[in-house]
């Protein structure tokens, strides 16, 4: 079947089996490759990318659930080779290291910054509850947060 969907702005399609997961519909047959793949079981939230302006762990959906929709991926958030502020805090708070689990989080806290600007510490926590990170112990994840609301509070 054909799925056609907006991604980060642009109409694509492809023809994928029915059970085609949206993850590898983004990565195999759109070639995003941002998106990971971690768990195949939701835990991980490595496949995080926003559907109709929700975050969706994309590993659990199929790509046609997604066909007509508007999706962003993390290739979907810079703007003329201009970091978003997300990305822009996490690199300079050190938000990341090996970089696995970025692309979900990135996603995650944009979704939560959209909905609260100013968000609490356990609103923090339970924004980006769907994401693990395996290396960098989280408090440089938070403060990475912190930092981009306030760079998208001056936007």
């Amino acid at each position: 079947m054909v799925v056609r969907v907006r991604v980060n702005g642009e109409m694509r399609e492809a023809r994928v089996e029915p059970r085609t997961l949206l993850v590898d519909f983004l990565r195999e047959d759109l070639n995003l490759t941002g998106t990971h793949i971690g768990c195949d079981t939701t835990y991980c939230g490595a496949c995080t990318v926003i559907l109709n302006g929700r975050t969706v762990k994309s590993c659990t959906l199929f790509a046609p659930m997604a066909d007509g929709g508007e999706i962003t991926t993390v290739e979907g958030l810079s703007k003329n080779g201009e970091l978003h502020p997300v990305q822009d805090a996490f690199a300079k708070c050190h938000g990341l290291q090996c970089g696995y689990c970025t692309p979900g989080l990135l996603l995650s806290t944009l979704q939560l910054l959209e909905r609260t600007p100013k968000p609490s510490e356990k609103q923090i926590r339970k924004g980006i509850a769907g994401n693990v990170c395996r290396c960098t112990g989280y408090q440089n994840i938070f403060k990475a947060i912190r930092a981009a609301a306030e760079q998208m509070s001056k936007r």
